[in-house]
């Protein structure tokens, strides 16, 4: 081979040769992981001075703060059987739509006509008292005739009373003359002896003056007997007065009675025309009670009673209606550790199951998909799970809540505390400190504050 030939082809693989060595080795190239690991440092070091915010996880699920907009159970009030159904699962209705009609199980009430019956009872009853109060006025008319007949005999015996004592006024006057009439007579007849015995009259004139005093003495014994008749007359009167009174009472004291009578059994109706008119509006409640309406706007759900003629007690439940105006709130569940912490008006974030979100724990203003609330009430007592429930409203006017959020819903809650520094929360999570307590300052009565 030609020398020159030679000398080239060793220079080649020379040069290859030094060319494969740089490559391998990298000889002429410096090294930069000096700046990475001098960046990542600075990095690491700007991201442990960053602000973070201290939060509380915790689990629950979408209710309403309002009991009357939670899922309501329709229960029947009466027993019954089931004749027909209106409604199905999954249909909306108003308030006082009729849901389903039941059928009547008790034989105390099939009778069609209980309603007309029951006011047939009434209105005899009615009638009824009508009479009882017809018989009391009349016994009350009774006595007032009594009253006024008893004052009109009165009247007379006490007239017929001052007619005798008159009378008897007028028998002891004549009694007093008929006495003098007779003492004069003795003293005639006692001269008259003198002067017959004597010689000074005759006996025809003695005998004369002794008729005279026996008619004086008979006349004057007249007028006593009189006297006394009267007087006995008077007694009698008086006795009569007595019994007129006794008689007119006994009359008087009857027909009270039976005035009294009268208003208490009108009384007694009057207590059963009411027991009759509470039977009659129980039947006739009873009677709208056969149509079973929705108490409020909303969807129908869990049908428990479908078949036609099936049977339910009182206070079975017929349906469920979920209403279709809700105010929602969340319901939270927080640990007894974590109970401290949490404060009414406090500021929470949410997570709604089905609406995706971004979360970046510490920093909720940079979070995507969250939800705001704050809360609206702490309950005192410990729920079956260990834990205390707290209840949450919407408060973020510029985000509102879904509208499409249901019932059950599950809802993930972060309820926000202090801000602090990237390494301080590392500093507390490698020592297993609580997080710091922090209430946010709200409008309270007592003037609350920030602490």
């Amino acid at each position: 081979m030609h020398p020159f030939i030679s000398s080239s082809i060793e220079s080649s693989l020379e040069n290859t040769k030094l060319r494969s060595y740089r490559t391998i080795y990298h000889i002429e190239k410096t090294s930069r992981i000096k700046k990475w690991v001098i960046g990542s440092l600075l990095i690491l070091l700007i991201i442990l001075f960053l602000p973070w915010t201290q939060n509380i996880r915790a689990t629950g699920s979408v209710t309403t703060l309002q009991q009357d907009q939670r899922p309501q159970e329709v229960n029947s009030i009466i027993a019954g059987s089931v004749v027909k159904w209106y409604v199905k699962e999954g249909d909306f209705v108003k308030e006082g739509d009729t849901l389903l009609q039941l059928g009547e199980v008790k034989t105390d009430y099939f009778d069609p006509q209980l309603l007309n019956r029951t006011q047939e009872q009434v209105v005899a009853k009615q009638k009824s008292i009508l009479n009882y109060n017809n018989k009391a006025t009349t016994a009350q008319t009774q006595v007032t005739a009594l009253k006024n007949g008893l004052a009109l005999k009165l009247n007379s015996i006490d007239n017929k009373l001052q007619q005798q004592y008159l009378k008897v006024a007028s028998d002891s006057n004549d009694l007093i003359a008929a006495q003098n009439e007779l003492n004069i007579y003795r003293r005639q007849l006692e001269a008259g002896k003198i002067m017959y015995d004597s010689g000074s009259i005759a006996l025809i004139e003695l005998e004369k003056r002794r008729a005279n005093f026996q008619n004086g003495q008979a006349k004057k014994i007249s007028i006593e007997n009189k006297f006394l008749q009267n007087k006995q007359e008077i007694a009698n009167l008086q006795i009569e007065k007595r019994s007129a009174l006794q008689e007119y009472a006994d009359k008087i004291a009857k027909a009270e009675g039976d005035a009294f009578s009268a208003i208490s059994d009108a009384a007694g109706t009057e207590a059963e025309v009411a027991k009759l008119r509470n039977l009659y509006a129980n039947f006739d409640a009873r009677n709208k009670l056969y149509y079973v309406r929705a108490p409020q706007n909303g969807q129908i759900t869990k049908a428990k009673k479908a078949g036609i003629g099936e049977m339910m007690k009182e206070g079975d439940m017929l349906v469920e209606i979920v209403p279709n105006e809700v105010e929602h709130a969340v319901q939270l569940y927080i640990d007894p550790m974590d109970l401290p912490l949490i404060s009414k008006g406090q500021k929470v974030r949410f997570i709604f199951d089905g609406f995706p979100a971004i979360v970046f724990s510490g920093w909720p203003k940079g979070s995507i998909g969250t939800f705001g609330g704050k809360v609206a009430a702490i309950e005192t007592n410990v729920s079956t799970n260990g834990k205390f429930r707290v209840l949450i409203k919407e408060d973020d006017p510029n985000r509102p809540w879904p509208k499409q959020l249901r019932m059950g819903g599950g809802a993930k809650g972060i309820a926000l505390l202090k801000d602090v520094r990237v390494y301080y929360e590392l500093w507390r999570i490698i020592n297993g400190f609580p997080p710091e307590y922090y209430q946010s300052e709200i409008n309270t009565n007592n003037g609350g504050k920030k602490k």
